[in-house]
């Protein structure tokens, strides 16, 4: 299937790419960015230092994740 194909359930290709966030990047075309359920920018009103922590290493939590990236930013 390439990436125009679109699957027989949703009619929505599938994803090709994946995004910074890692989100697989999939084009609807109904969606609407606009409506007041769908975030177009999570990232609003967040520093670069807020986005800069990973907390995609699920064998730690949370406030592990922050500890451990704000070591590393003040080694650096």
């Amino acid at each position: 299937m390439d990436k125009n194909t679109t699957t027989r359930r949703n009619g929505a290709a599938p994803a090709t790419e994946i995004d910074t966030s890692g989100a697989p990047q999939q084009i609807v075309a109904d969606v609407d960015m606009s409506h007041p359920a769908v975030d177009s920018d999570p990232r609003a009103h967040t520093t670069a230092d807020q986005n800069r922590i990973d907390f995609n290493d699920p064998t730690i939590s949370g406030s592990e994740a922050v500890e451990q990236n704000l070591k590393a930013a003040d080694a650096a």
